[in-house]
C-alpha cells in the first residue's frame, strides 16, 4: 500500500535539508510520461534520498521494477528506509556506487533511463543509456538547463565544466540521427530523448 503521508515527509525533510528533489512542475510531466508509456523496468542515476524511485512507483504499475543507482553510501541507507516507509521496496534495487562504474557492467535492457546526478556526468550517462535503452524506449535528463547558465553565455568559473557537460549532452541528443529530442523548460529543464535504434 503505498503511502502518500511518508511521502510528504520525506519530500518536506529534503526541501528543509537541500537535499535535491524533482520539482513539481517536472514530476507532472513525468507522471504523463510514466503513464503515456507504461514501463515495466525503469533505470535511474541519482537516487538522492529515493523520492523520485517512490513517484516512479506510484506513477506505474506494480509490475514495473525501478533500479536506481546513488553515489553516497549515506544516502542509499537513507533511501533504502524510506522506499520501506512509503511500501515500495520491493520494486526498488538501489544500487551503491559511482554510476560511471556501475553502469558498464549492467545489461538490463530499459523501458526508460532517467538521468540526474552528476551533471559533469552526463555525457558518459547518456551513452551508457543510448546502449542500455530499448528501441523507441526514453531518456530523460533533469536540470539540464542548470539554472538557466547552459543557454546563456554565463561562463563563471565554478560552474564550467558541468555547463559545458551539459551543452555536449545536449548537441549529442539533438545531433544524433537515433534521437529525437526536445527540452523543456519546466523546473530547472528537462530534456526528454525517444531512441530509435
Amino acid at each position: 500500500m503505498f503511502n502518500q503521508d511518508e511521502l510528504e515527509k520525506i519530500k518536506q525533510k529534503a526541501l528543509e535539508e537541500h537535499i535535491p528533489i524533482l520539482m513539481d512542475d517536472t514530476l507532472e510531466k513525468i507522471e504523463e510520461i510514466l503513464k503515456q508509456e507504461k514501463p515495466k523496468r525503469i533505470l535511474e542515476i541519482g537516487t538522492a534520498v529515493g523520492y523520485s524511485a517512490s513517484m516512479f512507483a506510484k506513477f506505474t504499475d506494480n509490475d514495473c521494477i525501478i533500479d536506481t543507482i546513488e553515489i553516497s553510501e549515506e544516502r542509499a541507507e537513507e533511501a533504502k528506509q524510506n522506499v520501506q516507509k512509503i511500501g515500495v521496496a520491493e520494486r526498488i534495487n538501489i544500487m551503491v556506487g559511482n554510476a560511471v562504474d556501475i553502469l558498464p557492467t549492467l545489461n538490463e535492457t530499459y523501458d526508460i533511463v532517467f538521468i540526474d546526478a552528476a551533471k559533469g556526468k552526463y555525457p558518459i550517462f547518456l551513452q551508457e543509456g543510448l546502449r542500455m535503452v530499448k528501441n523507441e524506449g526514453l531518456i530523460l535528463a533533469d536540470n539540464i538547463l542548470y539554472k538557466g547558465y547552459v543557454m546563456s553565455d554565463y561562463n563563471a568559473h565554478k560552474q564550467r565544466t558541468a555547463v559545458r557537460h551539459l551543452r555536449e549532452y545536449i548537441k549529442e541528443i539533438m545531433e544524433n540521427d537515433k534521437c529525437e529530442s526536445e527540452i523543456l523548460e519546466i523546473g530547472d529543464g528537462l530534456a526528454i530523448t525517444r531512441v530509435k535504434k
